[in-house]
């Protein structure tokens, strides 16, 4: 099945389909590339859970690897580039992935990934293969270019979030991201439904082990002809628009600051006018940040408040933003957005408490391999939380103010503090620590780490105690600055108030 791509081969076989910095792709070539992909996978022994995992950076591969595994009916895994081999093995092992697609940059670690995990076979596009893995060149040869069944039932992603005690928990792609149908035909039928289909060429900007730039992706198979860019840039953000005149994309905050701070002669170098959609998540967006893309861009912009766990939450258009600046937006369905004060009574509009989200169909947020964590993420039965402080005004809208959990989100990377934590007290110099978010202009939050001495006479050095974590925690994890303090608030029970820690820093 993906005949799609054969269909647009054929009315247009000069047609680029799928592009990335180094190459182009014509409908026919990604037409056999998928064929042979799923088909091998079809035939392998990839366990109950059909699960195989993608570490790669962007690239036309590694999108090809999410993609011919959906038409197999298998449950991709994307594993975030800049892990550690040990944090890769974790993820390898806790979804019980069979087989690793890695990249030149990845392979090692994918290797030692594959040896923790007990997975045979490790796929690698790039020079330098080392002894053990599989050419992806050569794995492709031994698929068949035939089309794969259409009745294949299609699998949904596992995503892995960072962990609140320092292990990340594997969450399925919800309901609300996946397309579902009981077979690929239903699948691929129900893809064409997502509002940016229409919409023409889609811009992949983010990483694809990212829910939305993974989303975006999957319209390739949905016949939306895709740009993959690598790690982002923002001049040659600009550039592949103007070139390929692409009408949507799933961009974060972060990527809107960088093109802001280009020159404005640079900018005005590219024609943007063909995009027609951006969808933003990953942070809340700053006012003055918003309405400067809305001038440039026009009112293409639509806010999508959520999480990896949830998909969209909240909603919100330009049109509708500029109405309500600062806004995230009304509840999406099937969600019902709610504000409780600290005994979980709903309070009325315009009062500030914890915001929460009802599932009217009574999901929530699931961890498969954790019951007690999916548990502890509700209040009542589908009733869960983000971890922010909101208001709802009289409309409906949402308004964040601040978070009452430990979760940092920067650059649209969530970040649980407590996985650095974990590895900073072990440091012989540090009696204890607390790591919280701290404003950034470019990337909306940093995480900064409160070091209490273990001898005040000789703190540690803030160089060395970032370098200490970085040797041992993937480097977005750790920490940007250090602060040597005398208390960071333990009351008798060992708890820290984060609130009270950020506040300074934050006023």
């Amino acid at each position: 099945m993906p005949e799609f791509a054969a269909t647009l081969a054929a009315a247009n076989p000069d047609a680029i389909a799928l592009a990335d910095p180094t190459r182009t792709m014509t409908w026919a070539e990604v037409d056999e590339t998928l064929n042979r992909v799923a088909n091998i996978l079809l035939k392998a022994d990839l366990g109950k859970k059909r699960r195989v995992a993608v570490f790669a950076e962007n690239a036309s591969e590694t999108a090809l690897a999410h993609l011919g595994g959906l038409l197999a009916g298998c449950s991709t895994v994307p594993v975030n580039f800049h892990l550690t081999a040990n944090e890769a093995a974790y993820i390898v092992s806790d979804s019980e992935s069979r087989l690793i697609f890695a990249d030149a940059a990845t392979v090692e670690r994918a290797m030692h990934a594959a040896a923790e995990g007990a997975v045979e076979t490790v796929v690698v596009w790039g020079d330098d293969v080392p002894d053990g893995a599989v050419m992806w060149a050569d794995w492709l040869s031994g698929g068949d270019n035939v089309n794969p069944p259409a009745d294949t039932v299609p699998l949904p992603n596992l995503l892995y979030t960072s962990g609140t005690t320092g292990l990340p928990k594997g969450t399925e792609l919800p309901p609300t991201m996946f397309a579902g149908g009981g077979t690929m035909t239903e699948h691929l039928e129900a893809l064409k439904e997502n509002r940016l289909a229409p919409l023409g060429t889609h811009l992949v900007v983010g990483p694809m082990y990212h829910t939305g730039p993974l989303s975006g992706m999957r319209l390739l198979v949905a016949g939306v002809a895709s740009v993959i860019l690598g790690r982002f840039d923002a001049e040659a953000t600009l550039a592949a628009i103007d070139k390929n005149k692409t009408g949507t994309a799933v961009m974060v905050p972060t990527h809107f600051v960088r093109m802001l701070a280009l020159p404005e002669d640079v900018r005005a170098r590219y024609d943007v006018s063909s995009m027609k959609m951006i969808a933003h998540t990953g942070a809340k967006c700053p006012i003055d940040v918003k309405r400067q893309m809305i001038e440039w861009f026009g009112p293409v912009f639509r806010d999508a408040y959520g999480a990896s766990e949830v998909g969209t939450t909240c909603s919100i258009t330009s049109e509708e933003w500029l109405e309500k600046p600062g806004s995230v937006g009304q509840a999406a369905e099937p969600f019902i957005a709610l504000v409780l004060d600290d005994d979980n009574n709903e309070l009325p509009p315009n009062t500030e408490g914890r915001l929460f989200f009802r599932d009217t169909t009574g999901r929530g947020v699931v961890y498969p391999n954790d019951p007690d964590k999916t548990a502890a993420a509700h209040v009542a039965p589908g009733v869960f939380t983000l971890g922010e402080i909101a208001y709802i005004d009289d409309d409906g809208y949402v308004f964040l103010t601040d978070r009452f959990s430990d979760m940092v989100v920067s650059g649209g990377v969530n970040i649980y503090p407590a996985e650095s934590e974990n590895i900073l007290i072990e440091h012989p110099q540090i009696a204890d620590v607390a790591c919280i978010g701290v404003p950034h202009p470019e990337m909306g939050e940093s995480l900064k780490a409160l070091v209490i001495a273990a001898d005040v006479d000789n703190p540690p050095d803030h160089d060395e105690v970032i370098k200490f974590c970085k040797a041992r925690l993937s480097s977005y994890k750790c920490p940007r600055s250090v602060d040597i303090v005398d208390s960071i608030g333990r009351n008798t029970m060992g708890k820290v108030n984060k609130r009270k820690l950020r506040a300074p820093y934050w006023d």
